[in-house]
This record gives structure tokens, sequence and C-alpha cells, in this order.
């Protein structure tokens, strides 16, 4: 089975990409759709929810939010399990501006461990065109949510590009966490040598595959996977 953990749409759009997103994921059996960060995140949440019930078979939908906005409590995040039918959640660090130890963050990864819901770090691979702050992405700082929260699954997206080091010493230290290689058929050398370092620490089983998607297709990247020897 191939499962893309590393996808979007864009729900904030007046006509997101539905048709063009279903064609793509055509190469994967399941898809994890992360909600992204732009515009009211209840309101990407509920879409989100809506475009993962329809697909059911297809999308496993992690929901988008910012822990330190205070609209995160016990109930909400029950809700995002049982009533929207969520099963993970995204959080922007460095996008969004807070420390992933943040106080509010920290009660927050308290009650995802409680309702079993995986946190992806969507931290790193920052568009330097933004304002996000570079600091916050950095994946030593999930050091202290992962023994403080040792049943917490933590998934370190795009293996937190520009801190791969960091990253790979996480996975290695840590049962909890896995990271999201997220292909980029345009930077090959790149992503082979991220494949040996990981190798070389036999870790290869704590990779999950990912597309990125808009940045790329997930048959765009299992090409590019396959054919690093050529």
């Amino acid at each position: 089975m191939i499962v893309d953990c590393h996808t979007h749409i864009d729900f904030e759009k007046e006509e997101p990409d539905i048709e063009g997103y279903l064609s793509a994921s055509q190469m994967a059996d399941v898809c994890l759709l992360l909600g992204c960060p732009q515009g009211d995140h209840v309101n990407t949440n509920e879409k989100l929810s809506e475009f993962v019930r329809l697909h059911a078979k297809k999308t496993v939908g992690f929901a988008v939010i910012d822990p330190t906005q205070g609209k995160v409590n016990d109930k909400y995040v029950a809700e995002l399990k049982e009533e929207l039918g969520l099963h993970g959640v995204v959080l922007y660090c460095a996008v969004c501006g807070f420390h992933p130890t943040h106080s509010q963050a920290m009660k927050f990864y308290a009650l995802a461990q409680e309702v079993g819901l995986p946190v992806f770090f969507h931290n790193g691979d920052l568009d330097f065109s933004n304002n996000g702050s570079l600091s916050y992405a950095q994946p030593y700082l999930l050091d202290e949510v992962a023994r403080r929260f040792p049943e917490l699954k933590i998934i370190i997206g795009s293996m937190g590009i520009p801190f791969v080091e960091q990253t790979i010493a996480m996975l290695a230290r840590h049962k909890n966490v896995l990271a999201n290689l997220t292909i980029r058929p345009r930077s090959v050398w790149q992503t082979y040598n991220i494949v040996i370092s990981v190798h070389e620490q036999g870790i290869m089983d704590k990779l999950l595959f990912g597309s990125g998607y808009p940045a790329a297709t997930a048959q765009a990247c299992i090409e590019t996977l396959l054919g690093f020897n050529t």
C-alpha cells in the first residue's frame, strides 16, 4: 500500500482544485490531507471534514489549529475526532509564530495524547518569502515535547528542512517521533543525501513518504525515489 503522508488542498480559495487533487492522488492508495494555515482554521477544518467524508477510502484528514489562540480545549479536541472525523492535527509553529513549547501548546499536546491524535509539525521547508519565524522551525525544539508526552505520535514534516540533522537526531532519540520525507523531484541530490544519512543511522523505518502536493505529485515523487541511482 502506498500512503502519501503530505498533501494539501487550499479550501480558502474561491474554487479549490478538487479535480486536480483527485487526479494527482491516483498513484497513492491513501493520502493524509493536511489543513492549510491561511484563513479561519475552524472554517478550514469544517471544509476539510466535508471533503474527507466524501472520500473516506482515499483520504485521512489532519485538522489545522493554533493552540495559542484560546479556542483549543478538551471539548474542541474531542470534537475534531468524534464529530468532524479528523484523525490528526497539523501545527504551523513557524508560520503562525509560536514556540513549539508555548504553555498553551503543551496543554494541547496533553489533550492530543489523551484522545490519540498524532501531531504533524509543518515547521520546516518554509517559503522564504513569507514572514514565518525560522527559529521556531528547528526540530530540536520538539525534544521537550517528545520527552514530556512519550505516547504522543509526532511527525516532523519535510524532514525539518533546512534542519535535517536535527530531525535525524530526533528520530534516533525518540520512539514516538517519525519524519515525513517529502520527495523533491527538482532536488534529487538533496533528497538522496537525506536518505543515505537516515540509512546510515539505521532508522529508515521512521520515514513516511510524502509528495507535498500541490508542490509535486505522488507519481513524480515515486519515480524520483526509485530513480536515484540513475
